[in-house]
């Protein structure tokens, strides 16, 4: 039984993670427990957080629903291959795009894209950041263009990509609150559907599900 001892291991990790305030462990806990979707990482932190809901974690990080549905899986196939938190965890990845107009972009991603503000630096505004749901956006503002205009467009070079859930919902939404599409939704070969927007500045983001 190697690998639930590992388990209760990585269980007990996280519930230490939770009371020590580590925020990566918030996104975690926010992807795979849907009664926390709806709360920001501070949030999170702040809620009661017990041995229960750290082993129902790592059991559907495992793929299975429950714990105890964990434990039959682990019992039918003891070489079951499971995470190992004792590992560092790779949580977010935050793209920086470049801007010309801190407070346009903020306004454009906040009212076309759905995005909220969590911070603005600098006087005038030169950086700041934007999320939707575990998404961070990070916006720099640069004086000159960083990229040519025409040769990103024509290459489709990509600033970010999001993955989702729900791409046809999103691009949706998107329709209805006039966004500039680069690329329209589309089937791709390798299965994905994919569209990707165009922001003031010309950055391209690609949203695919």
């Amino acid at each position: 039984m190697r690998n639930l001892e590992n388990l209760k291991k990585q269980a007990k990790l996280y519930l230490r993670w939770h009371r020590d305030g580590y925020y990566p462990v918030a996104t975690e806990i926010r992807m795979f427990l849907t009664r926390f979707q709806s709360l920001s990482d501070d949030q999170i932190l702040e809620q009661t957080f017990r041995l229960s809901d750290a082993q129902e974690l790592v059991a559907r990080k495992a793929g299975f629903e429950n714990w105890d549905a964990l434990n039959k899986g682990i019992q039918t196939m003891p070489d079951l291959a499971v995470p190992d938190a004792s590992y560092p965890f790779l949580a977010i990845a935050e793209p920086q795009l470049f801007v010309s107009d801190i407070k346009a972009s903020c306004d454009f991603y906040r009212v076309v894209l759905g995005f909220e503000t969590r911070f603005i630096y600098g006087e005038p505004p030169y950086y700041c950041q934007l999320a939707r749901d575990a998404v961070r956006l990070n916006l720099r503002h640069v004086d000159g263009p960083v990229f040519d205009a025409g040769l990103r467009s024509r290459q489709h070079l990509l600033s970010a990509t999001i993955v989702l859930d729900d791409v046809k919902a999103l691009y949706l939404e998107y329709q209805e609150r006039g966004a500039l599409f680069h690329q329209t939704l589309k089937s791709e070969p390798w299965g994905a559907r994919t569209f990707i927007i165009k922001d003031p500045d010309g950055n391209l983001i690609a949203f695919a599900g």
